[in-house]
């Protein structure tokens, strides 16, 4: 029992973040499934098969609030399910140890261009308002939805990141339309984890914990990104992605020794520090001069000739 209550509130942590981000579900819940001794493809399962649910849930939020775009809804999941399904697939029979340090190059890189884009460049104007195209979202979604299955978590994490790099949406839309397609993602990897693993390889009460946690929390963190500042918003993204995977670099690739670790980690939350007062302080500004009032014109003839 206490297991249980442990996985709900990690799955209820797990979708606030999520839901107001964008990102991370998968992989808070799959480093704790992980830590509990479970396999990485049973604990793959497990958390998409709870997305199922979450992502249902948190969809329907997140269009309550007008933050999902549904034409970038279908064209990031149709090819996220089936990348979800191959990766689910391959999972089940291979090692994806090779594959996590290539991930976390990929959305180290991506987390510095959303940090540098909404930190120093503000949020996009040009092109905002106008999803990308076929061309984008097609292979990003793919791609997703394939690592997204291998790793446990994923989908948020390149998707997310990438809508954000392209300035096409604003980061609200962003979040609430990778939420939105990610229980069309999730059913697609449940299949191709059932398939490959039976259903005896899946915990169903870890299932149920994660999914009632999720379902609870889900309508506040779709309400928390209609009203955080956009601007922040990107900024706080961004961090994250380069502070979670700078760790994994560090740790499982380059095998940097622990006194290093740390100071590469203070340093780095202090620059995510940095970033996001930067970006608060640059909203209120922008805030400001938005809401001041505009000039009165002069009479004609006031001035002295």
């Amino acid at each position: 029992m206490r297991t249980l209550i442990l996985l709900a509130l990690a799955g209820l942590g797990a979708q606030l973040v999520d839901g107001s981000l964008g990102m991370a579900h998968g992989v808070i819940s799959t480093v704790l499934l992980l830590a509990l001794g479970t396999t990485p493809a049973a604990a793959s399962a497990v958390v998409h098969f709870a997305q199922i649910g979450t992502g249902l849930v948190s969809g329907a939020s997140h269009a309550r609030f007008g933050n999902v775009d549904w034409q970038v809804v279908t064209r990031i999941g149709v090819p996220g399910a089936v990348g979800a399904f191959a990766g689910a697939t391959v999972l089940s029979h291979l090692s994806t140890a090779l594959a996590e340090p290539v991930m976390a190059v990929i959305l180290l890189v991506l987390g510095l261009c959303v940090t540098w884009r909404f930190t120093v460049r503000g949020v996009p104007r040009g092109s905002a308002g106008r999803p990308p195209g076929k061309r984008f979202l097609v292979p990003v979604g793919l791609a997703a939805g394939f690592l997204g299955a291998t790793g446990g978590g994923g989908w948020g994490l390149i998707g997310t990141p990438a809508l954000l790099a392209s300035g096409r949406l604003e980061p609200r839309k962003v979040v609430g339309s990778v939420d939105a397609s990610k229980a069309l993602v999730a059913v697609a990897a449940s299949l191709g984890f059932l398939f490959s693993l039976g259903s005896q390889g899946v915990n169903w009460s870890w299932v149920l914990a994660f999914l009632v946690g999720g379902t609870v929390i889900a309508p506040v963190a779709a309400w928390l990104a209609r009203f955080v500042a956009p601007r922040v918003l990107g900024s706080t993204v961004g961090g994250l992605i380069v502070v979670l995977n700078a760790r994994t670099l560090l740790t499982d690739w380059f095998h940097v020794p622990g006194t290093v670790r740390a100071v590469v980690y203070v340093v780095l939350h202090g620059l995510w520090a940095a970033a996001l007062t930067h970006s608060v302080r640059a909203h209120r500004r922008e805030r400001d001069i938005r809401t001041e009032p505009a000039a009165e014109p002069e009479p004609v003839g006031a001035r002295a000739v």
